[in-house]
């Protein structure tokens, strides 16, 4: 029996994280056992995602199974898109000066900032009142 080919890759993104399957084939791509299309319905999301295959020119190449867990759609978008940009340099390590010079391999430690005491919010304060 023929040992299945694949290239894995883990992205993160605020509380999100996805675990990413490049699978040779001829472009699929499903998401969370759904269709991509279905999975995030914005354009930009989609785009935001398959920048790492168009930059390296291989968006046709490769079906992409993916699990996608935590955080909002953003988020998981964010972290799909590090997630197929580490399984394309474990596919290829020379696009790797191609995906860090557009940022793809970076990850975008920003998150969530904790409510203060005495507050309302992270920076939101009780209303002020002179009299």
């Amino acid at each position: 029996m023929a040992e299945l080919v694949q290239y894995y890759g883990t992205g993160r993104r605020k509380s999100s994280v996805a675990r990413v399957f490049l699978r040779p084939g001829d472009g699929k791509f499903v998401v969370n056992g759904r269709p991509f299309n279905e999975y995030f319905l914005t354009d930009a999301q989609k785009v935001e995602i398959k920048q790492p295959l168009v930059t390296s020119e291989t968006t046709s190449t490769f079906d992409i199974v993916s699990t996608v867990s935590g955080g909002g759609v953003n988020g998981q978008a964010g972290a799909l898109r590090m997630g197929i940009s580490r399984a394309l340099l474990e596919f290829n390590i020379e696009l790797r000066k191609k995906l860090k010079a557009e940022g793809f391999l970076s990850r975008d430690a920003r998150g969530k900032e904790r409510k203060k005491y005495g507050q309302k919010g992270a920076r939101k304060r009780f209303q002020f009142s002179k009299r």
